[in-house]
C-alpha cells in the first residue's frame, strides 16, 4: 500500500515523502497514530500543492537575504573604543557589539551568531566582516572602529 508520510518515521522515512509499505503495518500503525495517510489521487495532489507552497516561500527567503546583503554592502558600522599606542584595543569588539551597533544606529536587528567574526576586532581601523545570512547567502559588513 503507498502512504504518504505525515511525519517522521523511524525506519521508514521523513515527513511528506511517498512510501510503499504493508497494508497491515499502514492501517495499524501509521493510520492509528496518524503518521500517514494513504496515497490517492487527493491527498497526491494537496501534497504537491503544499511542496509547491513551500518551495515559494524556501525562495521568498532566499530573495529576503539578496536584498538585506545589498543593504549591507552599502553600510558601515562604525563602533568606539578606547586604545593604546599603535592603535592596539584595551579589550576587543566582539559580534554581539556589531549586531547590538546595527540594531541601534540601522535599525537592522541579526542575531550575533550570524555574524562571522574568527576572532575578536584588537585594532583601530577598517575591517571586513563575514556575515552568514542565509545557508545559501553571506555578506560582508564594513566595521570601523575609532579612539573614543
Amino acid at each position: 500500500m503507498k502512504v504518504i508520510l505525515t511525519q517522521d518515521v523511524k525506519g521508514k522515512g521523513k515527513k511528506g515523502e511517498v512510501k510503499n509499505v504493508s497494508d497491515g503495518y499502514a492501517r495499524n500503525f501509521l493510520f492509528k497514530n496518524n503518521m500517514a495517510v494513504e496515497a490517492n489521487q487527493a491527498n497526491m495532489s494537496a501534497l504537491k500543492a503544499q511542496k509547491n507552497k513551500q518551495a515559494k516561500q524556501e525562495e521568498e527567503i532566499v530573495n529576503e537575504a539578496k536584498q538585506l546583503k545589498e543593504k549591507l554592502e552599502k553600510l558601515e558600522v562604525k563602533l568606539t573604543a578606547k586604545s593604546g599606542d599603535g592603535g592596539r584595543l584595551f579589550g576587543s569588539i566582539t559580534s554581539k557589539q556589531i549586531a547590538e551597533e546595527l540594531k541601534k544606529s540601522h535599525n537592522i536587528k541579526m542575531d550575533k551568531r550570524k555574524i562571522e567574526l574568527d576572532q575578536p576586532i584588537r585594532s583601530l581601523g577598517y575591517t571586513n566582516v563575514p556575515v552568514k545570512l542565509h545557508p545559501e547567502v553571506s555578506g560582508t559588513i564594513k566595521v570601523h572602529v575609532v579612539e573614543a
